[in-house]
């Protein structure tokens, strides 16, 4: 019998909670010489909600990795500790915010761990999930709903709340192209016209795939969510190089992309202004603001950092969003941050190290995708404060402000959590079958069906 290794889990999640516990006590040593009565109240509130996805992955997902949770349970608290220690130097309240968004994101986690027994029924919906997608891609262009913010029409209200439909789009329309290309991963690499020794994929087989794709990048790009936009173009090139392990479409998305940068930079006046931000910052002071104290601060904390508290990361406008890497850049230096990074690395190999044992190609498609999500977030915003990239409008995924990516980060994890138990649960129980039509022997896995999942087969001699 297979061990859950919950128990492992736990013990990950304590030390990673008490990682973010201890910088709010920290933060308080270093600024104010003691520990106010009430500081104890965020970090144990963020246990409870830790507390609470451990339950419901025992309860439900009980053979899924144990190590992506206790990875976002120390992102989450570090970010809360910072959006603390930002509230203190500005003499606002946006870790309260923060944490209540933490709360919705573990409930959606909950909800999707709970009620998706089976991910494979996601596969039977491709154009549905795609016309879904795209909806909520045109919910900011509404004219009651939409707002317009720094120049992006990106957002929707309802109610007094903001939300970016844009962060749930992209985990809709990941779904949509891992179901189109699950089905469709074989006729793209083998059914076609020959040229060489490639083979050309039949129009029938991608016209639909790109209309997907081209109606969801077009929406983007009239928005002036040019971030956006180069994520969902950097997923689809990975998810069909994934699905038909081609590095042919590698190498013709990157040219595509550079086609598509000469003509968009040309005629998009947004654009030539992060070009030339990121090319010449001192050249606009008052533009360029958060860019160079971004640089400086990084470049005040050095290797190791002033130490949490210390630092002055206010100076950097729109620091608790955007440049939030560069806040811990300066309080915690650049192997603070470097280790930040590879706390992301950590959730993304084991993600892809689950789409190689997982058994059908949707969950291998899925999680990849998926895990491509968090490492483009990550390598776009990260990249755009250091300035090894243009800066573009994307979070830093359980760091930044923002109670949208929160919650669609969270629905992430919980389906990467639903897919790694598929994928890592024992196989317990078998029905032997014969297939009349190729007289193949095997078994069917009905494991699956009793949790209220699928049959699934496994071809071979039946001992």
């Amino acid at each position: 019998m297979s061990v859950t290794k919950r128990g492992v889990e736990l013990a990950l999640l304590v030390f990673a909670w008490a990682i973010g516990a201890a910088a709010f006590a920290i933060i308080h040593f270093n600024r104010d010489g003691f520990l106010p009565a009430n500081w104890w109240v965020v970090p144990a509130i963020w246990g409870g909600l830790l507390g609470v996805a451990h339950i419901v992955v025992r309860w439900r997902v009980k053979y899924a990795d144990p190590v992506i949770l206790p990875c976002v349970g120390l992102l989450g608290g570090i970010g809360l500790a910072m959006q603390h220690r930002l509230d203190l130097a500005s003499a606002s309240n946006v870790v309260t915010s923060q944490l209540e968004a933490m709360g919705v994101g573990v409930v959606a986690f909950g909800v999707i761990v709970i009620w998706l027994r089976d991910y494979r029924v996601l596969q039977r919906y491709p154009y549905v999930l795609f016309i879904i997608g795209l909806g909520l891609l045109l919910m900011p262009l509404l004219p009651v709903l939409g707002r317009e913010v720094n120049g992006s029409r990106i957002w929707i209200s309802v109610l007094g709340y903001s939300f970016q439909p844009a962060e749930v789009a992209k985990i809709v329309l990941t779904l949509a192209f891992a179901s189109y290309l699950a089905d469709r991963s074989e006729v793209l690499t083998s059914a076609g016209k020959k040229l060489g020794r490639f083979t050309l994929p039949r129009l029938r087989d991608t016209v639909p795939l790109f209309i997907m794709f081209a109606a969801g990048l077009v929406v983007l790009v009239f928005q002036n969510d040019f971030g956006t936009a180069m994520l969902f173009y950097g997923l689809f090139v990975m998810m069909l190089y994934v699905a038909t392990d081609r590095v042919i479409w590698v190498i013709g998305g990157l040219l595509a992309f550079a086609v598509a940068a000469v003509v968009i930079f040309q005629h998009a006046s947004h654009i030539q202004v992060r070009i030339d931000s990121w090319l010449h910052p001192f050249s606009n002071m008052d533009q360029n603001g958060q860019i160079i104290e971004g640089q400086f601060g990084m470049a005040w904390g050095g290797l190791f950092g002033r130490g949490w508290g210390l630092g002055s990361p206010t100076r950097v406008p729109l620091v608790a969003s955007d440049f939030i890497s560069a806040a811990f850049g300066e309080e915690l230096g650049l192997v603070g941050l470097i280790a930040i990074v590879m706390v992301y690395a950590f959730i993304v190999a084991r993600g892809l190290k689950t789409a190689l044992i997982t058994r059908d190609s949707f969950g291998k498609l899925l999680i990849s995708g998926l895990s491509f999500v968090i490492v483009l977030q990550v390598l776009a915003i990260i990249g755009g404060v250091t300035r090894l990239l243009p800066l573009t409008g994307l979070t830093t995924p359980f760091l930044s402000r923002g109670g949208s990516s929160l919650i669609a980060n969270w629905v992430i994890v919980a389906m990467l959590m639903v897919v790694s138990h598929q994928a890592r649960r024992p196989v317990v129980a078998f029905e032997p079958f014969v297939d009349l039509e190729t007289e193949q022997t095997g078994v069917i896995d009905m494991d699956g069906l009793l949790e209220g999942g699928v049959r699934e087969r496994v071809t071979g001699d039946v001992k």
